[in-house]
């Protein structure tokens, strides 16, 4: 059986985002908390915490996904 939601984290420099979507795109659940910068053990318990509360809020273990934004240094001309 294919899962009703999908969970999307938004990992950026000031926060951590998590949300639960529906196969049609509806949010059905979303969490915020601020990252531990500079913090790799803190940033990654964050991320299973903020799981942990949107699968319980919406009943079921769901698949992940992980976007971080990130910048094109210089050096590389993109």
């Amino acid at each position: 059986m294919a899962a009703r939601f999908r969970i999307g984290i938004d990992l950026g420099g000031t926060k951590i985002e998590a949300a639960a979507i529906d196969r049609l795109g509806a949010v059905h659940a979303r969490r915020r908390v601020a990252t531990p910068a500079g913090d790799y053990r803190a940033t990654i318990d964050a991320i299973i915490t903020l799981v942990g509360m949107i699968e319980f809020q919406i009943g079921e273990m769901a698949p992940i996904g992980i976007g971080m934004p990130g910048t094109i240094p210089r050096l590389t001309d993109w």
